[in-house]
């Protein structure tokens, strides 16, 4: 299993969010290339950006930040979340080195495009399922889809994804604790691999974690955000678990 830092952009700067509300907004960095070169020094497999401008307004935003961590990542696989809703930028971000996209918005909307994408870039497409009270929320977060998560699940079964982020949104950022229960709920509704993010809090987290992926291998990474930048978790620990 993955311990897969989070680098959430903000007007070029490097934030982490409560429950994905930009008035919460707490800076950790001005420079995201130097960012990322941290993480990847540090030995991380795998970074995970959002672009959060981008899903507030439907477009991506932080281009140039973007740009950057990639540099930076050095052919560390970058997946990228926000703002991605058209077939156009989803070509653009993969010509510019991003790993895989992340959808969530227009996923959950037009699951017929969800399917045309998914088939034609094959292993290149994350879904993004942002979950609150068992609904998909959309938009960067301001709204509910009533998209049911069994129903979701369902309709992206067959399809090639590389993942399914499955967030907690009550729990993202609070430092909290993960839901492990809900988490352990999801993981047996799929067969697709997922990635657990929302809530870690400390090493205890990805322990738990760690033993529900030997009962559950679908779940093959965690994403930390809050607790690394609070130091909560040192990351070479966090590895160590997970590994």
């Amino acid at each position: 299993m993955m311990l897969i830092p989070a680098i959430d952009l903000h007007r070029g700067q490097c934030v982490q969010l409560q429950r994905g509300k930009l008035e919460s907004a707490r800076i950790y960095s001005h420079n995201a290339f130097n960012l990322a070169s941290h993480w990847v020094n540090l030995g991380a497999e795998r970074l995970h950006v959002v672009d959060l401008d981008g899903a507030f307004m439907g477009s991506s935003q932080n281009i140039e930040s973007v740009e950057q961590i990639v540099a930076a990542a050095d052919g560390v696989p970058v997946q990228l979340g926000g703002g991605i809703r058209t077939r156009d930028a989803i070509e653009f971000w993969l010509a510019r080195g991003i790993t895989q996209v992340i959808l969530g918005t227009q996923a959950i909307l037009d699951p017929t495009f969800l399917g045309s994408v998914a088939t034609r870039y094959s292993k290149q497409i994350i879904l993004g399922l942002d979950v609150r009270d068992g609904v998909a929320s959309i938009r960067g977060w301001q709204d509910d889809s009533h998209a049911d998560v069994q129903d979701v699940l369902h309709n992206v079964a067959s399809l090639p994804l590389f993942s399914i982020v499955f967030t907690d949104v009550k729990r993202d950022g609070m430092l909290t604790g993960a839901n492990i229960q809900s988490i352990q709920d999801f993981l047996v509704q799929t067969e697709i691999d997922v990635i657990a993010s929302g809530g870690i809090r400390n090493t205890d987290d990805l322990r738990q974690l760690r033993v529900l992926s030997d009962s559950h291998p679908n779940l093959v990474g965690a994403i930390s955000g809050s607790a690394l930048y609070e130091k909560q978790i040192d990351f070479a620990d966090g590895l160590a678990i997970c590994r």
